[in-house]
């Protein structure tokens, strides 16, 4: 950052906390959704966890998850940008503009006002931080490589992985969730505008779901349920089980979860040849029912010891159902929050048979889960996954991220505070 506009930065910080602390508040106008539904709810930034995680249910429609580098050279301007983000996050959580209309901004305004008149839409905002902050290319450039979580390893790169490094890394994260892609993105677009010349994005990407529009549990773009065996956000003791660092973590982790992100291409038109019986063999669920095979409802136990007439397994020992299972994972579960993709056509080579090459989707899953600890829930996962699962002859991961998301944010702080302090 240069002199000028870092006091210019630091000045508009001050002024954003300042305006929130005496309850100055511009609102973006009353609308209400298409069809006259009551106008939707908003979601607090305050609480023992992130937004975003466990809440709302359902999830969001929508997503723009973000990855940024840091261009700051000090720790004292990563402070400055939280300390700007949390309070923006704040109002437009609440169907604000990101700052109050009072020329608290360096240029004077106090939002890009593309969301104008679309309320909140439930927005939520998730932030993280990669493993970049703490450790790049070998230099603790802020003083806090002794600070970084245990938790927090450099995911491996698994069989199969083409990697691409711009869905790869990144120091900080960004996940914003709403019923309104606009609202999602431009949550998004303000915090990296407040961020000024101390952040860089990295990489981006966008993703939808009909988790809000269907009863149930959402279908992914391969037409099968996706997220039946989450662990219930209703349950306090599978939460903490399973999502939410305990006294393990560092402090400032406590109360909070490990997002890991995978960006998985999807070979759909070749997918879309095969017969309904080989997809539900591949899953190991019944399409229509989203039931393990064998059973009648979705809900039904996964019976991993049931076998056919002929003695062979009813969900086959590849099946994807069969090897995310926890009694085949020593009981580990993690939270999905996984949305869809489309970004248009690309050239791809298919990695299986028939070795298409061709214009084809770009299209397949955005895949985010949350987790108390990656070394006992994805990682092992998938690295069995990687090997074995039948899936793989449709899916590649071309993208490759992992975020320690602090715990949750109190009133009159900013976020991941206690990281920042003094020991």
């Amino acid at each position: 950052m240069t002199g000028a506009s870092r006091r210019g930065f630091i000045a508009s910080a001050g002024a954003v906390v300042g305006a929130l602390s005496t309850g100055r508040a511009f609102a973006a106008g009353p609308a209400a959704p298409p069809g006259g539904a009551p106008a939707v709810a908003s979601v607090s930034l305050h609480g023992p966890h992130q937004n975003g995680i466990a809440t709302p249910t359902p999830m969001q429609g929508h997503t723009c998850f973000a990855a940024l580098d840091i261009a700051a050279t000090g720790r004292q301007a990563i402070v400055d940008v939280l300390q700007a983000w949390t309070v923006a996050a704040g109002r437009m959580a609440q169907g604000r503009t990101a700052a109050p209309p009072s020329g608290a901004l360096a240029d004077a305004e106090p939002d890009s006002w593309d969301a104008l008149g679309l309320e909140a839409a439930r927005l939520t905002i998730t932030f993280g931080f990669g493993p970049d902050l703490f450790l790049l290319d070998g230099k603790d450039r802020f003083d806090l490589a002794a600070r970084r979580p245990a938790a927090l390893v450099d995911l491996p790169v698994f069989p199969g992985d083409q990697l691409l490094p711009a869905y790869t890394g990144g120091a900080l994260s960004i996940q914003a969730c709403a019923d309104d892609p606009q609202v999602a993105f431009h949550a998004v677009r303000e915090l990296v505008r407040l961020g000024k010349d101390a952040v860089a994005v990295r990489w981006m990407q966008t993703g939808y779901s009909t988790a809000n529009r269907v009863a149930g549990t959402p279908r992914n773009l391969m037409g099968f349920k996706d997220g039946t065996i989450n662990p219930s956000s209703a349950d306090p003791a599978s939460m903490t089980g399973f999502v939410w660092v305990g006294s393990e973590g560092p402090g400032w982790m406590q109360g909070g979860s490990y997002a890991v992100f995978r960006r998985i291409r999807i070979a759909l038109q070749h997918w879309d040849q095969m017969p309904r019986g080989f997809q539900e063999q591949t899953i190991g669920r019944h399409k229509l029912s989203g039931a393990p095979l064998g059973c009648a409802h979705e809900r039904d136990p996964l019976d991993l010891d049931a076998t056919d007439k002929d003695g062979a397994p009813l969900i086959p020992a590849t099946a994807h159902a069969r090897l995310t299972a926890p009694q085949e994972n020593g009981g580990a579960q993690i939270l999905r929050r996984s949305y869809g993709y489309s970004d248009g056509a690309s050239f791809t080579a298919e990695r299986w048979p028939p070795w298409k090459q061709a214009m084809e989707y770009d299209a397949g899953l955005m895949f985010i889960a949350y987790q108390r600890d990656p070394r006992t829930g994805f990682i092992p996962m998938f690295e069995k996954l990687s090997r074995l699962d039948a899936l793989n002859q449709f899916t590649t991961h071309v993208g490759s991220a992992i975020f320690a998301c602090p715990g949750g944010i109190r009133a009159g702080e900013y976020i991941g505070q206690s990281l920042f302090e003094p020991a």
